[in-house]
C-alpha cells in the first residue's frame, strides 16, 4: 500500500452485535498505526445536520498510502436512520439514489473500495446481547439502539434489502460475512479483504543491529518514578 500509493476504504455493516468491531481488530492488530485508521463516527453535530450528507464521511477518506476501516459508513442513513425514523422518506430516498453515484466517485479517484454486511441470526444477536449486559467488561457496548434493533428484527432486514437492491452495484458490490461463529468470520473476512488489494511480496535487505556500549536505560533519579513491580 505504501511503496504503491494506494489508498484503500474498507466498510463495515451489518447487525448490531453481528462482530465487525472484533473483525476491524484482528485486521489492525497486524498493521501500521500510522498508515491504517479506524473511522467511527458518534451522532453529527448541529452543524453537521445542516451539511451535504456526505460530507462529514469524504473528510476520512484516506490519502495515498493509507488504508481508513468504517466501523459504521455513510450507510447508516439506509439503516438505523431509516429503521428509527432519524430521517426523513426524501432523505432516505436521496441517499439511495446518490450513494452509487458517490461511490463511483471514490473509485474513480483511484481509491479501492470494498464493503462488508456482518450477517448473524436472531439466536446468536440474543446470546451477545446478553453476554453484554452480564459482562462488566462488556457493557459499555449496550446501548438503547441495540434493545430497538432486536424490536425491528424485521424492519431492519427490509431496510438491508432495499439498501442492497440499490448499492450492490457491478463496481462496488457488497460482500456478506456469516458471522455466527466470529472467529471464523474473522478469518473469512481478512482472507477475502487481502484477495481484494493488489500484492507484490517486498524485499527487505539485511540489517545488522550495531553494539550500544557504556549506556544504562535508568539512571539513579530515575527510581522515584519507576511504578512498583507487582510481578
Amino acid at each position: 500500500m505504501v511503496q504503491k500509493g494506494l489508498k484503500l476504504v474498507v466498510l463495515f455493516e451489518g447487525r448490531d452485535a453481528a462482530g465487525k468491531g472484533g473483525a476491524i481488530k484482528a485486521i489492525t492488530g497486524r498493521l501500521n498505526p500510522r498508515v491504517v485508521r479506524i473511522a467511527a463516527l458518534g451522532k453529527p453535530t448541529e452543524k453537521e445536520l445542516t451539511q451535504w450528507y456526505f460530507q462529514r464521511y469524504v473528510a476520512h477518506l484516506p490519502s495515498a498510502g493509507e488504508i481508513v476501516l468504517f466501523d459504521r459508513s455513510w450507510y447508516n442513513r439506509a439503516g438505523v436512520e431509516k429503521v428509527m425514523g432519524f430521517c426523513s422518506d426524501d432523505e432516505h430516498a436521496e441517499f439511495l439514489k446518490t450513494c452509487p453515484e458517490f461511490e463511483s466517485m471514490i473509485s474513480r479517484s483511484g481509491t479501492l473500495l470494498v464493503k462488508y454486511w456482518f450477517s448473524v441470526s436472531a439466536k446468536e444477536q440474543e446470546k451477545r446481547f446478553s453476554e453484554r449486559l452480564t459482562n462488566p467488561l462488556k457493557r459499555w457496548k449496550f446501548s438503547d439502539i441495540d434493545l430497538a434493533s432486536r424490536e425491528k428484527w424485521d424492519d431492519y432486514t427490509k431496510a438491508k434489502d432495499e439498501m442492497f437492491r440499490f448499492t450492490d452495484t457491478p463496481n462496488n458490490p457488497w460482500h456478506i460475512v456469516e458471522a455466527d461463529n466470529k472467529y471464523i468470520a474473522r478469518l473469512n473476512c481478512i482472507r477475502h479483504l487481502l484477495s481484494q488489494v493488489p500484492y507484490e511480496p517486498i524485499e527487505h535487505s539485511l540489517v545488522s543491529l550495531p553494539k550500544i556500549t557504556g549506556a544504562t536505560e535508568l539512571t539513579e533519579s530515575d527510581k522515584n518514578r519507576t511504578i512498583k513491580n507487582y510481578y
